[in-house]
């Protein structure tokens, strides 16, 4: 039987991974710092490589912030977070989701008559602590799943 608590922290964690995303979306800093621990790594090495692109792992939260601030905040971008998993183990979480991302060039999202895009179905692992009443991301893992469109999107070329 699982206990409120873990519901609790289950939701807690749903809700980072939601700021983690909707500060990329939003071009947010601060909501994207929010989700991270100050010495966060973000590994999106599997993803790109499986596009054709070697990325090395971002960290810490100061570089992780600015390099994809820098990357995604213009792009008109959309991330749906589903199928997360979690399992606890005092203030550590282990937390497994899909994220669907769709990035199109800064402005042209709403034009019915823009094709170039990129979209991906990527797999997050990442490791989260509790920091307070929230939890942060303190490694997250990338791996894509699948890729539809225009690699180059993603490099803002």
């Amino acid at each position: 039987m699982t206990d409120i608590s873990t519901i609790i922290d289950h939701a807690a964690v749903v809700d980072t991974l939601h700021r983690y995303t909707a500060g990329l979306d939003l071009g947010d800093a601060d909501l994207l710092a929010s989700s991270l621990t100050e010495d966060a790594v973000v590994d999106l090495g599997p993803a790109m490589r499986r596009i054709g692109y070697d990325f090395p792992p971002l960290a810490p939260r100061d570089t992780v912030v600015s390099a994809l601030i820098g990357a995604v905040g213009p792009l008109d971008s959309s991330h749906a977070i589903s199928n997360v998993r979690a399992t606890f183990d005092g203030d550590v979480a282990t937390v497994y989701a899909y994220a669907q991302a769709q990035h199109y060039q800064p402005g042209t999202g709403s034009d019915p008559s823009v094709t170039r895009h990129a979209l991906m179905m990527n797999r997050y692992t990442t490791t989260m602590v509790r920091d307070g009443e929230q939890w942060r991301i303190s490694h997250l893992e990338i791996a894509n799943a699948w890729f539809d469109g225009d690699p180059l999107m993603l490099l803002g070329e």
